[in-house]
């Protein structure tokens, strides 16, 4: 697979069969990795921080969720380049872990009670899936002990998989964190877990298709969201032309 900078942060070109195989053989390593689910703002998140470039560059795989990414990678020269949605992708595995043997953790979500939801959820949507980890964390930062706490239910669990959904820029610091102490695959998939447990909606498919699921997501939180979007969006539009279009290059 090919890895493409967009503006400062290098992302992967794949499809999601590609993504499935290499998140499985490194769920079957025995080491711990991380993969990072991209968009518009986890670029420009980046590209203002030296630390979090290094943190999302430093991934053993960088997919691209947001469209707009995509579109970047065909503007690049990559005409087969696909979007690649953290949703999908963690269904795709989701689906697959009882057929291939594969133990889900689930560490994220804003209470125990929303990551209950998403767990018989999940249970419901793939019978015979393995989840044998979950845990909400409260939003302070843990204390040393209790991430140690963490780190050995992780890992007696057995969990191959991991998928952490904390919000960016903040789970992608986690699992860089904790790559060391983990033998697991983690995935950051931001909000999926509240699309799951239905406390909030994604955007419909053909808002989707043509780039505007921020538009979508923006209307549903605008308070939360408005100065992300209106921000990064514009940002990102000015730094990429100036990739294609200058060729120019940004460290």
């Amino acid at each position: 697979m090919d890895r493409q900078a967009i503006i400062s942060m290098e992302v992967d070109v794949v499809n999601l069969d590609q993504t499935l195989i290499a998140v499985e053989e490194m769920a079957r390593s025995g080491e711990g990795s991380y993969v990072c689910v991209s968009n518009v703002h986890m670029c420009m998140e980046a590209f203002d921080s030296p630390d979090f470039k290094r943190i999302v560059n430093d991934a053993d795989l960088v997919i691209p969720d947001g469209r707009p990414l995509s579109w970047a990678q065909k503007l690049l020269g990559y005409i087969d380049a696909e979007q690649v949605r953290g949703q999908d992708i963690m269904n795709a595995i989701c689906a697959a872990s009882g057929r291939k043997s594969l133990n889900i953790g689930l560490y994220g979500g804003s209470s125990d009670k929303l990551l209950k939801k998403v767990t018989l959820t999940l249970k419901q949507d793939h019978p015979d899936i393995n989840i044998t980890y979950s845990f909400s964390p409260p939003f302070r930062p843990l204390t040393e002990q209790e991430d140690q706490e963490v780190v050995r239910g992780i890992s007696d669990a057995d969990v191959d998989v991991l998928f952490v959904g904390i919000g960016c820029p903040k789970q992608e610091r986690w699992m860089a964190e904790h790559k060391n102490s983990l033998k697991c695959v983690m995935l950051g998939v931001g909000a999926a877990y509240d699309f799951i447990a239905g406390s909030q909606q994604q955007a419909p498919h053909w808002m989707q298709k043509i780039g505007m699921e921020w538009g979508y997501r923006l209307l549903s939180e605008p308070k939360r969201l408005w100065k992300r979007y209106l921000k990064q969006n514009p940002r990102f539009i000015y730094y990429f032309l100036q990739q294609w279009l200058l060729k120019r290059k940004f460290k």
